[in-house]
C-alpha cells in the first residue's frame, strides 16, 4: 500500500508539477514570462466580456429581449 501511495506523490510532484516548478524557476529571470500565462487568460476574458457587451447590445437594440419581470416562473 505504501508504493501506491509513492506512486501517487511521483506523478503529482515530479510530473504534474513540473510546469509549475519550471514557472517558478522562470519568475527568477523575468517576472513577466512566469506571468505570460496569467496576461494571456486575461485577454482571453477581456475579449470574451466585449464580445458579451457587444451581443446584449444586439438584442437590446433589436427589441428581442424580453425584459417582462415574468420572464420566469418564480418571479410571478
Amino acid at each position: 500500500m505504501t508504493a501506491f501511495f509513492e506512486g501517487i506523490q511521483y506523478l503529482f510532484v515530479n510530473i504534474l508539477f513540473a510546469p509549475l516548478d519550471f514557472l517558478r524557476r522562470l519568475e527568477l529571470i523575468t517576472w513577466f514570462g512566469a506571468n505570460t500565462i496569467n496576461w494571456i487568460f486575461m485577454i482571453i476574458c477581456a475579449c470574451a466580456i466585449v464580445y458579451w457587451i457587444k451581443q446584449l447590445r444586439i438584442f437590446d437594440d433589436a427589441g428581442t429581449e424580453n425584459q417582462d419581470t415574468t420572464a420566469h416562473s418564480f418571479l410571478k
